[in-house]
């Protein structure tokens, strides 16, 4: 017998030993796999998916993984091994000598957004007397009712944590779950609905916008009743565009029937219309405000429907460059990663320059950077979305920031790009994440470990280098999430960030060293 078949008989020995000492020890290894799972919100296929990433010969299927679950199959040792590289667990800490958490799923709290507060007394918040003053607070404050209802959109999108399954299931009933869809599948769904495209030219323009800044701006289609769509030819040389307001479109017509509201879409630094009247709040401004929302998530859902489009993100680790494999463009790409991660604590940002969010989505609760409604005086200059409008090319940025919510640190790490729209003005897209939740579901004490790093920051004038300790449990966290762009941001310094440049926590603070 020969060296080689000697140690493949070892092998295959100390493999059968192993299996049988694994039979023994598995009792509750189910039950563990089940509980980490769901600790980590992934379902079945999730984990399926991932677990192919990291070893597609060992990786189980969604239906051995059930039966596993259910205590019905035990998985080889190769097998337990890929779902530990999954969960960045020992081996052993699945098998019966290990303590179980119990407590282990995640508890269902506030559902993203800002803490709201008690309201009292209580009759003075009835609809009638909230009808009479909320015109004169809008009045004083100079938001727009147009703008008020998108605010009241905002944080009902938020509440939701983005999950709209009616709106998902409209656009899978119209596109079938397919992705890529190209131009001509989207035209052929126009056609089958019974429009009647007609293209037209303007270029863009500058138009001063609601905060006195000038900015370049083109309207990009427009849908007429009964049944006619229009399209500016400049859509034919941004075919990624020309996708998403074909779909936006398709989503009018399949949701609100196509009934005569006017329904146009523009592109640039400033908003389409500002009502004259600002304490206005007018029904057709509600309206309109949340059939644009409706249109808009449905085009998402139509374009990266939900499952295929997060198995794909899966695959790329939710890279940004994700997008050109969907067909998309990064913003369509972005925005979806907030509504099919399994993982719930997002946020998203479209930023144009000076001072202006055309775009914003919470699900964590962050604060805003700048207003949407109000130019801010003091931003913050050390937020990524703002870093990144210095950038010389449209290259991707990670970072990692701590920033004080409700008087504590938290730990967010965000990716940035730079791009430029159809109109011709550059704008920042950041798509980013909480990390102490997925910190706490570790086990870790993660306003410890968020003090420690803002410490650091402080004592470094703002950024540092994140210790060995810190990167550590990060990298772990990173590769729960499966979210690349984590590991990156390690890269560089962590930056210290503030809501607003006079709570600047640096020392000194920003300003006062202008």
């Amino acid at each position: 017998m020969d060296n080689f078949t000697i140690k493949t008989s070892q092998c295959e020995f100390y493999k059968m030993t192993a299996n049988k000492s694994l039979l023994r020890k598995s009792h509750f290894l189910g039950t563990k796999i089940r509980n980490l799972r769901k600790r980590n919100n992934l379902t079945m296929e999730d984990l399926s998916t991932r677990c192919i990433r990291v070893n597609s010969e060992y990786a189980p299927s969604v239906s051995y993984l059930s039966m596993i679950e259910r205590g019905k199959r035990v998985p080889s040792l190769d097998m337990l091994q890929v779902i530990a590289e999954v969960f960045q667990k020992e081996v052993e800490w699945f098998l019966d000598g290990e303590e179980q958490q119990l407590d282990i799923t995640p508890q269902k709290g506030s559902r993203g957004g800002v803490s709201g507060m008690a309201l009292e007394p209580g009759f003075l918040f009835s609809n009638d007397i909230l009808q009479i003053a909320i015109p004169e607070m809008l009045s004083q404050t100079g938001i727009s009712g147009r703008q008020f209802a998108q605010l009241l959109i905002r944080a009902h999108q938020e509440h939701h944590q983005n999950h709209f399954p009616e709106l998902e299931r409209a656009a899978e009933e119209v596109g079938l779950k397919r992705m890529p869809l190209s131009v001509e599948d989207l035209m052929q769904i126009v056609q089958q609905l019974g429009l009647q495209v007609r293209w037209f030219e303007q270029t863009p323009k500058e138009v001063l916008d609601e905060l006195g800044v000038l900015s370049k701006n083109v309207p990009t289609s427009y849908f007429l009743p009964p049944a006619t769509l229009h399209l500016n030819k400049l859509l034919q040389q941004w075919p990624t565009r020309l996708k998403y307001e074909l779909a936006v479109h398709i989503g009018h017509a399949v949701l609100h029937n196509k009934d005569g509201v006017k329904s146009g879409m523009m592109v640039g630094g400033a908003f389409e219309s500002v009502p004259t009247d600002d304490s206005a709040v007018a029904p057709q401004d509600i309206l309109h405000a949340w059939r644009d929302f409706e249109s808009s998530f449905f085009a998402g859902a139509l374009l990266c429907p939900k499952m295929p489009f997060r198995q794909l993100l899966d695959k790329q680790g939710y890279e940004i460059s994700s997008h050109r494999l969907a067909g998309v463009s990064a913003s369509v790409a972005m925005r979806r990663m907030t509504a099919v991660s399994p993982y719930s604590h997002w946020h998203y940002f479209d930023a144009y320059t000076p001072g202006k969010l055309k775009a914003v989505y919470r699900g964590n609760g962050i604060p805003l950077p700048w207003g949407n409604m109000r130019q801010v005086e003091d931003p913050c200059q050390h937020w990524a979305v703002f870093r990144m409008f210095e950038a010389a090319d449209s290259a991707h940025s990670a970072q990692l920031s701590i920033l004080d919510v409700q008087g504590q640190p938290r730990i967010y790490c965000c990716e940035s790009t730079k791009v430029s729209d159809l109109a011709g003005n550059a704008h920042v897209l950041c798509a980013g994440i909480d990390l102490n939740p997925a910190i706490e579901a570790q086990g870790i004490d993660v306003d410890t470990m968020a003090q420690e790093l803002k410490q650091l920051c402080v004592r470094a004038q703002g950024g540092a280098m994140v210790p060995k300790a810190i990167r550590s449990t990060l990298n772990t966290v990173a590769n729960v999430l499966n979210i690349q762009w984590v590991q990156r941001s390690m890269e560089k310094p962590a930056q210290l960030i503030c809501a607003r440049g006079s709570s600047c926590p640096r020392q000194p603070g920003c300003y006062q060293c202008a």
